[in-house]
């Protein structure tokens, strides 16, 4: 495919154990954010349009950070993730508070997105060569039945400051994803890196083990998949209030059926993120000193 890909941005979260629209927190010697370290570098790496996924409650707010900046860079698409987005025939459940999840995130850019895409969320730093990799898998190597996801090492996902959950990864011998479980309240305790399991047991992971960042190469042929599986997930688990459609479920449940694989690229960028007040200095730091080895402008835009 000679089409530039899209990079769809997971933006709607109003990032609950941070406390605030963390997808704006100022992060850059610019003042830039992490999501614009993210459009810099997918522009470079040769993408072709960026889809914003936000809510409507911050819209006004969110386009005015962006639109002045970004509008003669690249293509800008929105769209909503609202909890009434649902099929035909289906209502929302009277006391539904929850977004449904990553899952319908990205499904409610369908309408959209017509080309190979990548998806990532809006508050991890991903890193240039990440990008890289995406892109020469989307305009060279994706299809119908094969997709891709970036894979990170454990111990670089971490915060300092409070547990993380992750999907750990396991692969085949041609390196597509074989398992991918979703595991909470992830810390490194003493020498070891332990998630809970759900009799609330430490078990220790190594830290090499490859995990999700929520990084993945998608075609759209995603999309009949999604509306077939998210129809699947209401049916079952919409009277749940705290119910979520995960992308990396979604992911492997197709993989299982032997509908697709999904191939585990690996940069060695550095990853980090915001997930709770206090990673802030750390991100700003980590930029700052990328910016000196001229890894980025000191103004992006």
């Amino acid at each position: 495919m000679s089409q530039k890909p899209t990079l769809l941005i997971l933006a709607a979260g109003m990032g609950s154990r941070y406390g605030g629209l963390k997808q704006i927190e100022p992060v850059g010697p610019s003042g830039e954010t992490i999501l614009e370290y993210s459009i810099f570098d997918a522009i470079r790496a040769g993408f072709g349009k960026v889809v914003f996924v936000i809510r409507k409650s911050f819209a006004e707010e969110f386009k005015s950070r962006f639109a002045g900046d970004l509008a003669d860079k690249i293509q800008i698409e929105y769209v909503y993730q609202e909890l009434d987005a649902l099929p035909e025939g289906y209502t929302l459940p009277e006391g539904r508070e929850k977004p449904w999840g990553t899952g319908h995130a990205i499904l409610v850019g369908k309408d959209v997105i017509k080309e190979p895409f990548a998806a990532i969320n809006a508050d991890d730093f991903y890193g240039r060569e990440s990008f890289e990799v995406a892109a020469k898998f989307l305009t060279n190597e994706v299809s119908a039945n094969k997709y891709s996801m970036v894979g990170y090492e454990l111990k670089n996902t971490l915060s300092e400051f409070g547990t993380v959950s992750r999907g750990i990864c396991q692969t085949d011998d041609q390196n597509n994803l074989a398992e991918i479980t979703e595991r909470h309240q992830i810390a490194r305790n003493g020498e070891a890196i332990t998630f809970d399991d759900e009799a609330g047991n430490k078990v220790a992971v190594a830290d090499d083990t490859a995990v999700s960042m929520n990084f993945w190469g998608f075609h759209p042929s995603l999309f009949q998949h999604l509306e077939a599986q998210f129809k699947t997930f209401l049916d079952t688990s919409m009277h749940l209030p705290k119910s979520e459609f995960y992308i990396p479920s979604v992911v492997f449940e197709l993989i299982q059926q032997g509908e697709v694989k999904a191939e585990v690229l690996h940069a060695s960028s550095p990853w980090f993120g915001v997930t709770y007040p206090e990673d802030k200095p750390y991100v700003v730091e980590q930029i700052s000193q990328l910016t000196a080895k001229g890894e980025y402008p000191e103004k992006l835009w």
